[in-house]
């Protein structure tokens, strides 16, 4: 249970980052990346499997490139729904998804080594 909350807190941390790196990404406060971080792990663990699975032949074409998209147009609408998270766009949401996913694995890279 402590496990879950501190990946969740990494994964709001992460997300709170975001606009120091891309001015098409807004979040109001840490208390909005708590809200967005968790909305994004629901939706990647109960529509993300889905959508990859009926996009499942375009991704094979494409060699798994359009993961990316499905990832993009998952956060971009995720910024459409919370009030005080903001995506800019389609493009936004494909690069803001691709730093969200590394700087939440090196912050939960470096937690994990200083639970050692």
């Amino acid at each position: 249970m402590i496990r879950l909350l501190l990946v969740w807190l990494v994964n709001a941390a992460a997300l709170f980052a975001l606009p120091y790196i891309f001015t098409s990404i807004q979040v109001s406060s840490f208390g909005t990346a708590l809200v967005a971080a968790l909305v994004l792990g629901l939706i990647n663990t109960l529509i993300r499997p889905v959508l990859l699975l009926l996009t499942l032949p375009v991704t094979v074409l494409t060699l798994g490139l359009f993961i990316f998209v499905v990832n993009g147009l998952l956060f971009w609408a995720v910024g459409s729904w919370l009030e005080g998270f903001r995506v800019d766009g389609f493009w936004a949401g494909v690069f803001g998804a691709i730093v969200y996913s590394l700087i939440s694995w090196a912050l939960s890279a470096l937690v994990a080594k200083a639970s050692d």
